[in-house]
């Protein structure tokens, strides 16, 4: 099912109706931002009980990647005709070079540049992780099945 269409009698998620009318890279950046604000969050308060910012941000991204899947999922990218478990592993795949590209800048710039502001690397590191993702995302994990 494509973003806002009915299923079986459902009414539309006045959410997938709204985000259609984004362009698809805004989505992207809409939900990597959401993303991205899970991951500052999760990392700054991880970081409040135990200041190791490389074992933080392991946590801090995980969270964030449960949270951008089940969003671009929802609302970035069109139902592709797998099976959710399917999509998710392809996803898993993408999210893992994505995001080993977001920690290797992230751990690169707090190890030298950004060690007083890690967050900043964060930042950094999210930009770039970025950059892999969207086209790893809709190219690979939520690419429509051919027949």
């Amino acid at each position: 099912m494509s973003a806002g269409k009915l299923d079986m009698g459902m009414r539309p998620d006045p959410l997938r109706l709204l985000a259609q009318h984004l362009p698809r890279p805004l989505r992207f950046l809409a939900v990597g931002a959401i993303g991205l604000t899970t991951d500052i969050c999760v990392f700054t308060i991880l970081m409040g009980y135990a200041p190791r910012p490389l074992s933080m941000r392991l946590f801090s991204l995980a969270a964030a990647t449960l949270v951008t899947w089940r969003l671009n999922r929802a609302l970035t990218f069109d139902d592709s005709g797998r099976r959710q478990h399917d999509e998710a592993l392809r996803y898993a795949a993408v999210t893992a070079i994505s995001q080993g590209t977001s920690y290797a800048v992230f751990a690169a710039l707090v190890l030298t540049l950004f060690g007083a502001l890690p967050q900043a690397a964060l930042i950094v590191g999210a930009a770039a992780g970025a950059l892999v993702g969207y086209n790893g995302h809709r190219l690979f994990a939520f690419a429509r099945v051919t027949q």
